[in-house]
């Protein structure tokens, strides 16, 4: 294996792969911890990407509806750059090979989600637009030249020079059974969320925010870790992680009811089943505390159209001996998508030298403190292709020698010990979750500090538990409820937005 790349992008989803296509013709090296396309959130998007391509739409009703979505803490700026690449988007993953759901006509088959005004979200497969655009990512990405794929190689931290810039990753060969430096001029993180932090997720239980915890041990600036956005409609059938039942069947005319068939979201909500994700989630919390259950009713909206429209969603229920097209399917919100992250400028710089983010673990703006339906897989490409623009023809730096935190060279090069990971869930589920307080948030971090004890360390558990940490930290900070935040204890809304940002190792909080 090759101990230098000129460019290292950590993570190998719909971020890492599109950004590294987009560099050619620029030698890029992807390190993937597992087989290429395998162990990642992207093949499990079930709703699509939206998109103001529709002849009703406009790149400024997309904006409006991110900007209200995100409760006062999306950057304008950044939301104007994600909306108006939404047409280029689709069209250059099209180009890559991916088959959009279409009608006879050649348009574009829309649909409708939560908090959008218009049909803009594009499908593939029906509700399997992620598992499409990685399938098609990973076959151009296979056979680009200036793409250089490492799978089965983990990585366990940034390499940080005297000088504070990045210059590469320290990494376990998992074939080889070898820890070793691998050195880059320039390292993009892209490794997705943090879902398997929590007991109850959407997300693959490996996700559990290493890249976050790399870029604050490095110092980078971390922004808005506390909101972390519950999906509403989680399959609730005691599997692990929590299958989806994509919004995209309440924008189908799905309703959400409770035990006694009564449909309840009005009474949260005038917008009924398509109000705010942050909205739907307390709804649906509510409702299961007060005894009264939650449920989604697709009987007469989709009925026999299921299986086609909806095949993912159908396979799951199926597997719990459930039929949508008879029953009602029983549904608790999850752990599903992080807000926040290392924080980077419009290019997908961070605030270290040679360190740039994209997809889920970059906190670029544009989500603010809730995430508007569909618009991360948008995200993904259009920053993507910016930090592309940036590398393509940059000249490349001569880091000087960088090296890992010492403390990470006297841990096992293994994932977290799963009785660890099992107490750390449970307590981020119990404390730091759709609802929280500062007792709660003050007993989950006892949790992770009685963690940190422990004398059999691991590599993984380290990572989680500073990630952890720095959603608990910054929880615990922000006094307010908003968006995805929500505090039992403050629960109004400051007057003012104010972003939570936290530095060199959780040191300096804002």
């Amino acid at each position: 294996m090759a101990e230098k790349a000129d460019i290292l992008i950590i993570g190998a989803g719909v971020a890492g792969l599109y950004t590294a296509l987009k560099l050619a013709p620029r030698p890029v090296t992807v390190i993937t911890a597992r087989p290429l396309g395998l162990g990642g959130s992207t093949p499990w998007a079930q709703g699509g990407m939206a998109a103001a391509v529709g002849d009703d739409d406009t790149p400024n009703l997309h904006f409006a509806d991110t900007m209200q979505a995100g409760a006062g803490l999306v950057d304008a700026e950044a939301a104007s750059v994600l909306v108006d690449g939404g047409a280029f988007a689709v069209e250059d993953l099209m180009r890559l090979g991916v088959k959009f759901d279409q009608h006879k006509d050649g348009g574009l088959v829309l649909g409708r989600e939560a908090a959008h005004c218009r049909d803009r979200i594009v499908h593939a497969s029906g509700d399997r637009a992620g598992a499409a655009i990685m399938d098609a990512l990973v076959k151009a990405a296979s056979t680009s030249e200036h793409i250089t794929i490492l799978e089965r190689i983990v990585a366990e931290d940034l390499l940080v020079d005297d000088h504070g810039a990045v210059g590469g990753a320290l990494i376990y060969d998992v074939a080889a059974g070898e820890r070793a430096a691998l050195d880059a001029s320039e390292t993009i993180l892209a490794t997705g969320g943090l879902g398997g932090l929590y007991a109850v997720t959407t997300n693959p239980t490996p996700a559990q925010g290493h890249g976050l915890a790399f870029a604050a041990r490095a110092g980078a600036l971390i922004r808005d870790p506390e909101f972390v956005q519950f999906h509403p409609t989680a399959l609730d059938i005691g599997a692990d992680p929590a299958p989806l039942a994509t919004e995209a069947l309440r924008g189908d005319g799905a309703h959400l009811v409770n035990k006694d068939g009564r449909a309840f979201m009005e009474d949260y909500h005038p917008a009924g089943d398509m109000a705010p994700r942050d909205i739907v989630a307390r709804a649906v919390e509510a409702e299961i505390k007060a005894k009264r259950g939650a449920f989604l009713d697709a009987r007469d909206a989709i009925g026999d159209a299921f299986p086609k429209n909806f095949p993912t969603v159908f396979a799951a229920c199926q597997n719990a001996e459930i039929d949508p097209r008879s029953d009602l399917m029983p549904v608790a919100p999850a752990a599903h998508y992080h807000m926040g992250g290392v924080y980077t400028d419009l290019d997908g710089a961070t605030t270290l030298d040679g360190l740039w983010a994209v997809g889920e673990v970059a906190s670029t703006g544009v989500h603010g403190a809730n995430r508007l339906a569909s618009n991360s897989l948008l995200e993904a490409v259009v920053f993507g292709a910016r930090i592309a623009d940036q590398l393509r023809e940059k000249p490349l730096d001569q880091r000087d020698e960088a090296g890992a935190p010492a403390d990470r060279m006297e841990v096992a090069s293994k994932p977290a010990d799963p009785k660890a990971m099992k107490k750390l869930r449970k307590a981020m589920s119990k404390g730091c979750a759709l609802i929280r307080s500062e007792d709660e948030l003050t007993d989950v971090l006892e949790v992770i500090a009685a963690l940190h004890e422990r004398e059999t360390m691991t590599s993984g558990l380290k990572s989680a538990l500073v990630t952890a940490e720095l959603i608990t930290q910054g929880a615990l900070a922000r006094e307010e409820s908003r968006g995805a935040h929500h505090r039992s204890d403050f629960p109004e809304t400051e007057e003012e937005p104010f972003h939570t940002e936290i530095a060199a190792e959780m040191d300096d909080e804002e």
